[in-house]
């Protein structure tokens, strides 16, 4: 009889628990309809993920590495893998070429998502059930290892270099896409109560900004009209139409004033003292010195 070997002690396996490891900046926090929480399987084909849905249903979530969801091959194996597995198993799938089989119905088509013309394919992922046992990790690492034929046996006998596949150092995840656009800093979606106070806060923060455009322009100075500009070669107003002090003859000017035109009595008439005798001589009877000229 053989002797049990007794797993040792601290074993995962020993006792039930499952190694989490956090998730790296490069991992995308959703993929599809699940949030990921944590990283359960790492290999060269790709991620398992621990994660959950809307309704906190937890599930186990295989992402393809970023060289193997470029690879057709790497992807029929996956599908082929995936159409094998327990319709229970499997919650949902999605991803570029896995609409197609015996689960071709649980996948989850993306289409109303913003796409760029220019995006590239969505890497295919699985969602399984999860239940935090070391058999649903043992199940994530032979669905990993059949998309890397690290289980095909050897065929033959082995001669010249070594079989590697010319995606196998390319082991960061896959293109997903995260739509909608979270809130920054949660996990989950913003639910209605959220999203009806931002937009309670949006229309009040834009009536504020309305009324203080009123008040600023109420109180502005009112400032009278420019005057209006002539058009060009026209001469101005104040040079085509005479005015009183240029054109129109002054009283001053253009009519005889009676010092100049009239003769006056001290210049045309002979006064008394230069044509009368009794002007010339003076009382005592001499003659003064205008009578001698």
């Amino acid at each position: 009889m053989s002797e049990q070997q007794n797993p040792a002690p601290g074993d995962p396996q020993s006792s039930g628990a499952v190694p989490l490891t956090p998730l790296l900046a490069e991992d995308p926090p959703k993929v599809g309809d699940f949030w990921l929480d944590a990283r359960l399987v790492v290999a060269p084909s790709g991620i398992a993920f621990a994660g959950h849905d809307e309704a906190n249903t937890p599930v186990m979530l295989i992402l393809l590495s970023e060289g193997a969801s470029n690879d057709a091959a790497a992807r029929d194996r996956l599908a082929g893998v995936v159409n094998e597995l327990h319709i229970d198993t499997v919650v949902a799938r999605g991803g570029h070429g896995q609409d197609e089989g015996r689960l071709g119905g649980k996948y989850r088509h993306e289409d109303d998502d913003p796409v760029d013309p220019d995006d590239a394919p969505l890497a295919p992922w699985v969602a399984l059930a999860y239940d935090g046992s070391p058999a649903a990790i043992a199940e994530a690492s032979r669905i990993l290892d059949e998309v890397q034929l690290a289980r095909l046996p050897l065929q033959g006998t082995p001669a010249g270099p070594d079989y590697r596949l010319h995606w196998i150092d390319r082991t960061g995840p896959g293109v997903a896409r995260l739509w909608p656009l979270p809130w920054p800093g949660r996990g989950d979606r913003a639910g209605w109560v959220s999203i009806l106070a931002s937009w309670l806060l949006m229309l009040l923060l834009a009536a504020l900004a309305i009324l203080i455009a009123i008040l600023i322009f109420q109180q502005s100075p009112q400032q009278s009209p420019p005057p209006p500009v002539p058009p060009t070669g026209s001469p101005p107003p104040q040079s085509s139409s005479p005015s009183p002090q240029s054109g129109s003859p002054s009283p001053q000017s253009g009519s005889p004033s009676p010092q100049s035109g009239s003769p006056s009595p001290q210049s045309g008439s002979p006064s008394p003292q230069s044509g009368s005798p009794s002007a010339s001589r003076s009382a005592g009877g001499s003659p003064t010195p205008n009578s001698r000229l």
